[in-house]
């Protein structure tokens, strides 16, 4: 039976053919026999005399026991070597699993992206199959969101392969959504909300819309992202985009006969349940008495319509004639909605209430961006439960071990100095420093505090991305064009206005991001998504400047008068405390009268009594012994002329 079994296992031919070949006639033959019956080995391959004179039966018997006791062993190894999928998948899961957390709270920013981009690789080494991003952000910067979206997208292609899970606790605003939907799955807190992404700006009035000229430029990178997302991991893209444009409504649909639920926008909607759209009604309503006549004769077919279906066919037995547009076929729109195979989805099931809720369609309107709790995510199928612990992240996903990778202090430092009010006080640090340092002799500790607030306010945004190379030299050549126009070039001029301007636009620019596909390195922000932070960098640098300025004010006035800090600014000097010792001992005064020694050009010496002085006219010269009378001293400086005789 082996040979038979593993025939027809292979598809060969039936066993009636067998038999007409010879099979089993010859088996049969065997066992009648009185000679005990040899082994089944023996009795397949030996000589035999007979298929030896029938060639043509050798091989029919060939191939009813040879053939079979060979393919046997190639079907047992094709069998072992290509397991089932579900016995694959089944071992996988078996397999104990590792997972890490990797928290992503506050705004992104490019410290964010290295961070994430750090703890997922230190993640890998420590062997986590299931990579966890906790999102408590209402997001930051357009091209740092884009940079962890795909940081996340490209583990799809290591191995072996990395599951990544988005767990939204407690909210996943703008940027955060984006870096949500690259995740394979979605799990959220039960009190959470994910969405409202919508690309704003702002300005010194606050935070506006983006202009309709600049929607497509604002726009087109941050849909772009969620489309490619949405298509590789699954998720609805009529959602997605109703997330970052608020121009969508958004409605729920039933198929009648599936079940099956879908949103659509609008017109896709007006076309599935067979309706007219308004685009159409103003189409059709030309003329106030033409559309007046139309809407008196559709109503009179309707009405036709509904009397006809009430009396049925005719006593005669004909059916009623149909009128106007309905012999036509054309439908009003109650009748195309009770006939259209879709409906609209009138109540869900939320999972966080523990209850069926009615659904208020149109899901989102049109002045309203989509924004889902964890019940109306899961409901809609964005989301694949909730999570309200560590716990049920094991539970879940089948973790036996879960990390925690947080951001390291170094990280943590450079968010906190980066900051509005920390850089906001570090200006004002740098300013009243500054003038310490110009107000008091040689370089003390006021200006070495400038110099490491400089250096922290500079060096902080350079990490983070909001600064470059560029901006940082402006901000030097400001105070190098400041110090020349204080110490070198007398008066204020050109370098002082120049060196104040060129260090407003430095400090400017270090809270402003670098824009996608600029070339030059200095620019005026021109997309929606920079506006923000050019709003808030004016907020800073002017109140900084201003409380600067009451600082000093503050520094010259009260403290040189208290006990220890009043050495920071010496007290002003007395005047006898300032009078130079007169080198003339009180010779050559003003008003002094004295007499010429020899000829002045306008320099040389004058007799005061008995002492010589050096002396200078105003530019006469004046010949040798002529009375001569001072009318200007500086120090040792003496101004003379001619004096005037009475």
């Amino acid at each position: 039976m082996l040979s038979e079994n593993c025939l027809i296992a292979v598809g060969a031919r039936p066993m009636a053919t067998l038999r007409k070949m010879g099979v089993g006639r010859n088996r049969r033959a065997q066992r009648s026999r009185a000679v005990p019956a040899p082994s089944n080995f023996a009795r397949r391959f030996r000589p035999r005399a007979d298929l030896c004179r029938e060639p043509h039966r050798a091989w029919q018997a060939w191939l009813g026991h040879g053939l079979p006791a060979l393919l046997l062993p190639l079907l047992f190894i094709t069998v072992a070597g290509f397991p089932a999928r579900a016995d694959v998948e089944v071992t996988a899961k078996a397999l104990p699993a590792r997972g890490a957390i990797i928290p992503i709270r506050g705004e992104i920013t490019d410290v964010m992206v290295e961070s994430v981009k750090r703890r997922m690789d230190d993640a890998r080494k420590q062997g986590a199959g299931v990579l966890v991003f906790e999102l408590d952000t209402p997001g930051g910067l357009v091209t740092s969101s884009i940079a962890i979206a795909d940081l996340i997208k490209n583990l799809n292609d290591v191995r072996p392969p990395i599951r990544t899970v988005a767990w939204v606790n407690p909210n996943a605003h703008s940027g955060g959504a984006i870096v949500a939907v690259a995740c394979n799955e979605i799990v959220m807190a039960r009190s959470s909300r994910i969405g409202d992404s919508q690309v704003i700006m702002g300005g010194l009035e606050g935070v506006s819309a983006v202009p309709e000229d600049l929607q497509p430029k604002a726009y087109t990178p941050v849909l772009s992202e969620f489309r490619a997302s949405a298509r590789l991991n699954g998720y609805d893209e009529v959602l997605c985009e109703a997330f970052v444009i608020p121009e969508r409504e958004v409605w729920w649909l039933e198929h009648k006969v599936t079940g099956k639920r879908e949103f659509v926008f609008r017109d896709e909607k007006l076309k599935r349940m067979g309706e007219k759209s308004d685009a159409g009604a103003d189409a059709s309503d030309e003329g106030e008495e033409e559309s007046d006549e139309k809407v008196i004769e559709e109503t009179a077919e309707r009405i036709a319509r509904k009397l006809a279906d009430k009396m049925g066919s005719r006593g005669d037995g004909e059916a009623a004639p149909a009128t106007g547009k309905a012999a036509g076929g054309t439908l009003d729109a109650d009748d195309a909605t009770a006939r259209s195979e879709w409906k609209l989805v009138e109540s869900y099931y939320d999972p966080v209430l523990e209850r069926e809720v009615k659904v208020a369609q149109p899901i989102e309107r049109v002045d309203q961006l989509l924004e889902m709790s964890a019940g109306e995510a899961q409901a809609f199928g964005f989301s694949k439960g909730v999570v309200t612990a560590e716990s049920d992240l094991r539970a879940q996903y089948g973790l036996t071990d879960l990390l925690r990778i947080e951001l390291t202090w170094s990280e943590s430092l450079s968010y906190w100095l980066t900051s509005m009010y920390v850089r906001g006080f570090l200006l004002l640090l740098i300013f009243l420093g500054a003038y310490v340092e110009f107000h008091t002799p040689g370089t003390g500790l006021p200006g070495l505090v400038a110099l490491i607030c400089l250096a922290i306010f500079v060096g902080a945004p350079y990490l983070t991305g909001l600064a470059n190379v560029w901006e940082i030299l402006l901000i030097v050549a400001g105070f190098i064009l400041i110090g020349l126009e204080v110490f070198v070039i007398p008066g204020f001029g050109v370098a002082g206005i120049l060196g104040l301007a060129v260090l407003l636009v430095g400090l400017l620019a270090t809270f402003v991001p670098e824009e996608p596909g600029r070339s030059f390195p200095l620019f005026m922000p021109s997309l929606p998504a920079t506006m923000p932070y050019v709003r808030t960098a004016l907020v800073t640098v002017v109140f900084s400047m201003a409380a600067s300025l009451l600082g000093m004010f503050v520094l010259s006035r009260y403290l040189p008068q208290l006990p220890v800090l009043g050495r920071i600014i010496p007290a002003n000097p007395t005047p006898s405390e300032v009078l130079v010792d007169d080198p003339y001992r009180g010779a050559a005064r003003v008003g002094d009268f004295g007499e010429t020694e020899g000829p002045l050009r306008p320099a040389g010496k004058a007799r005061f009594g008995g002492l010589l002085v050096d002396v200078v006219t105003e530019g006469e010269y004046l010949e040798g012994h002529t009375r001569i009378e001072v009318i200007e001293r500086r120090g040792n400086r003496v101004v003379v002329r001619a004096a005037r005789t009475v």
